[in-house]
């Protein structure tokens, strides 16, 4: 293997000697696992190769990350975060049919819609990712649009007896039962065919 690349022909960047700021440090192995992550999906992803490409030690990840899920699981919403920003415009209907949309152009449009679903496939047997999905992921993105959902209903653009924990299934749910089991295909079309038969439902 040619000295500074890592096994995926990446380039490693070669660090100075001394000791780096942690946080630096979680930020060059989040970096690097989601890049992996998205290159060559879970079936590559290691420990070992992510520290490879972030040029920090197993110990050193293994401080943050109890297993290879965990880690998998942070890399992949490092990666998206900043395509996956909720607006918040005042408008409902506007927001969630454009968060809605940006996220089945994470999807469908980058190699992100294979590796959640591989995600998800792997949190059923690995205690340690389902618990990290929850924590660190699905839980934080239900949590904001459930607030959003609840501010609209504080401005009265929705009836006051929605649950708003059930509109999120219904909008999320349904592209997730789309990604995993595909019959149909998840499209922004089909994003905004939701929202806009969900609004119709139930605004004031």
């Amino acid at each position: 293997m040619p000295e500074g690349t890592d096994r995926g022909g990446a380039a490693r960047v070669r660090r100075g000697r001394g000791r780096r700021p942690a946080d630096e440090v979680r930020a060059d192995v989040l970096e690097a696992a989601g890049a992996l992550l998205l290159d060559q999906g879970m079936g590559a992803f290691t420990i070992e190769a992510v520290a490879d490409r972030a040029g920090v030690s197993k110990t050193t990840i293994y401080k943050w990350w109890p297993s290879k899920g965990a880690l998998a699981l942070d890399g992949y919403f490092h990666a998206v975060e900043s395509a996956l920003a909720f607006p918040d415009s005042g408008d409902l209907e506007a927001d969630l049919t454009a968060q809605l949309r940006a996220f089945v152009r994470v999807l469908t449009g980058t190699p992100a819609g294979r590796v959640i679903a591989e995600l998800i496939g792997q949190a059923q047997t690995d205690p340690d990712l389902a618990a990290a999905l929850l924590e660190r992921y699905s839980g934080p993105r239900r949590e904001l649009a459930v607030l959003r959902m609840r501010q609209a209903q504080q401005r009265g653009e929705l009836r006051a007896d929605v649950d708003p924990e059930i509109l999120v299934d219904q909008l999320w749910g349904a592209c997730y039962h789309r990604l995993l089991l595909p019959n149909l295909p998840v499209t922004e079309e089909f994003a905004t065919g939701l929202v806009g038969n969900l609004m119709r439902g139930v605004r004031t």
